[in-house]
């Protein structure tokens, strides 16, 4: 068995269910924080075992460029090389060669390294191959991922890349315990991203990934585009949104029947000195909490950063101390994973709609 999945109860589209691997399990819904280069950043292994997530994300593309799959496959895989006996899921490289706009053919694409410059060359069979090296519980498959606006065209021309591509990843793919997902293009138009699901889904994979969405459409366009994908997806499959992690987004995908979300947003506006609350996001190098006694999130209060007033930890972050950034991470990373977790229940309690009709009151 790769993965299995158990759906637990529903609430309309939104659902609870379990995940299975060989690694163990995973509920969902679930947020996948993203370790790039093989840590959260700021934060280490420990801190992301006492955060709790059961699955992080690791990047192909860093990870193949520093320390390269090779080192990380004779050092015992990415699980070992730090120390996290958690899941793993590889992103396939496409969204960061996506947006190092690179030279795209039908073998693959060429670009120039983000670290000397150099030429580097990436495939769906080579994605697979250093994912596959890297021994995560689930790779995802190599795709073009298309610049919004687009044309229909352009758009069109994109997903059948990408489903030839899906068609090679799956033909190369041989890990016996490493699962393999399909993603779904086609941008914001309906006709597509329907034929996309529907195809990826002919070709077989053990989860579905719905991508090229949160890339700066908006939120009217984001939701049918969603649906539209998620309508022709199998029930009994996982549902995995890429790139997502803003409240509101994460409310509207959970709503309509999505499992899992990754995204670099919480870490990265926690560097910045944004924290997420329980009132919306607050940028704590503001002025206005100099003097500030107060807990991050009065309504949220956890040992790594409710100890700390928002004067403390202005001057840290204005006096640019790395400690700032660290517990805003931890924070903000806590606190998602509590909101995800507040979800889940409203779910399983049946109040779902009355959830989500208060975190739009607040976020929108």
């Amino acid at each position: 068995m790769k993965i299995n999945q158990e759906i637990i109860a529903k609430d309309g589209s939104a659902r609870v269910t379990v995940i299975t691997t060989n690694r163990g399990q995973i509920e969902t819904p679930v947020f996948m924080p993203v370790g790039t280069r093989g840590t959260i950043k700021t934060i280490d292994t420990t801190d992301i075992e006492n955060l709790g997530p059961k699955i992080i994300l690791g990047n192909t593309y860093h990870l193949l460029e520093r320390p390269g799959a090779d080192l990380i496959a004779d050092l015992g895989g990415l699980h070992k090389f730090m120390d996290w006996g958690g899941h793993i899921l590889t992103d396939s490289g496409g969204y960061q060669v996506f947006s190092l706009k690179p030279k795209i053919s039908e073998e693959g694409v060429v670009f120039k390294s983000v670290y000397d410059g150099s030429k580097v060359e990436m495939s769906p069979e080579s994605s697979m191959e250093i994912q596959q090296k890297l021994g995560s519980d689930i790779a995802m498959v190599f795709d073009v991922c298309s610049a919004l606006p687009a044309t229909k065209e352009s758009l069109s021309k994109d997903m059948e890349m990408t489903l030839r591509w899906a068609q090679r990843c799956k033909d190369f793919h041989n890990h016996p315990k490493q699962a393999l997902f399909g993603i779904a293009q086609g941008g914001v138009d309906l006709e597509l991203r329907a034929e996309s699901a529907q195809r990826t889904v002919e070709i077989g994979f053990d989860g579905y990934a719905i991508g090229g969405l949160s890339v700066g459409e908006s939120r009217d366009q984001m939701v049918p585009a969603l649906q539209a994908c998620i309508s022709n997806l199998p029930e009994e499959k996982p549902r995995y949104f890429m790139g997502l992690g803003d409240p509101v987004g994460l409310i509207e995908a959970v709503a309509n029947g999505v499992d899992m979300f990754d995204c670099v947003l919480p870490t990265r506006l926690a560097r910045h000195g944004t924290a997420l609350t329980t009132a919306g996001r607050i940028n704590l190098k503001n002025l206005k909490f100099a003097k500030d006694d107060s807990a991050i999130d009065p309504e949220f209060i956890t040992d790594s950063s409710g100890r700390y007033s928002k004067a403390y930890l202005r001057h840290l972050l204005v006096t640019g101390e790395p400690t700032g950034g660290r517990i805003l991470t931890l924070h903000n990373l806590a606190w998602l994973a509590d909101f995800v977790a507040r979800m889940k229940v409203a779910i399983l309690e049946g109040n779902f709609s009355e959830f989500r009709t208060k975190v739009l009151d607040v976020w929108n």
